[in-house]
């Protein structure tokens, strides 16, 4: 197990670099996921930084991961966003992938929009759906992959957060009425975290169904705990890109431009959603 502690110091030289490239004083956090960076393109008044330029952000090395952050406006919100991730499955510690968050913290970002692409455990579900992520199982942080690993600096947030309440209701609530309101069918579930990078055997996702979860993906959990941890508020969608195949044979094989594909359907989906949600919030 690799370790790469950030101490605070290294934390404000990351966010330093992103402050002095940008006018906005972003409050909300977008994460953008496999396919998903296109919602970048929206923003306004958009300054951008690619992660290379920021010192120590682990550069994402996936397709369909841009790996720059756009900060601007949209609906009202000042944002920032990241056009894609860096995962643990690059080679990366939890505390690489997770480091774009404390700078988030650090620039005064309250709300963090996070989203993904997934696999669909749920039989309800189809290639393009949208999850709204009530609750996570972190598989690979009870194996003891946590980014919350290592030395805690009480400034950032306790040394054992509470995660009763990981997703924040009241975000939740307003997501499910956008869709609502915008004809979009808007599932609820439990997202399960697996380290990746091979898709999951169809005893995996056998086994994960029974555990109780509807959606399996690569990302998300870490950066959502370390959110949590630092008093952000969350909400979490998940695209389905694909379903489980949970007998061999009974669906096609999983691929990852199959995810990207999928992205172009779920792309309006998912802004619709997230840009009501920012005009539903106090304006900035």
């Amino acid at each position: 197990m690799s370790d790469t502690f950030f101490s605070r110091q290294q934390m404000e030289e990351s966010a330093s670099v992103v402050r002095a490239r940008t006018r906005q004083m972003p409050r909300v956090g977008l994460i953008l996921g496999s396919g998903l960076g296109t919602l970048a393109e929206v923003i306004q008044q958009a300054d951008s930084v690619a992660y290379a330029q920021v010192p120590h952000f682990a550069p994402s090395t996936v397709e369909g991961h841009a790996g720059r952050l756009v900060v601007g406006m949209l609906e009202g919100q000042s944002v920032m966003v990241m056009q894609g991730r860096s995962h643990y499955y690059e080679g990366y510690s939890m505390q690489q992938i997770t480091l774009p968050i404390r700078v988030m913290q650090l620039l005064g970002i309250r709300t963090l929009i996070v989203t993904n692409a997934s696999g669909g455990l749920s039989p309800d579900f189809r290639p393009g759906d949208v999850m709204l992520i009530t609750d996570h199982i972190n598989l690979i942080g009870m194996a003891g992959l946590s980014p919350l690993r290592g030395p805690n600096d009480t400034s950032l947030g306790p040394r054992f957060p509470d995660m009763s309440e990981t997703y924040d209701r009241r975000l939740r609530d307003l997501a499910l009425h956008v869709a609502a309101d915008q004809n979009i069918t808007l599932h609820q579930g439990v997202y399960v975290c697996l380290a990746g990078p091979s898709f999951e055997t169809p005893a995996d996702l056998r086994f994960l169904r029974k555990m109780g979860a509807d959606a399996v993906g690569m990302s998300t959990v870490p950066e959502v705990t370390v959110a949590r941890h630092g008093g952000i508020k969350v909400l979490g969608l998940a695209g389905i890109s694909n379903v489980a195949m949970v007998e061999p044979g009974s669906a096609p094989p999983p691929t990852h431009d199959e995810v990207l594909e999928a992205g172009h359907v779920l792309v309006p989906k998912l802004t619709a959603i997230i840009r009501g949600v920012l005009g539903a919030l106090p304006a900035d």
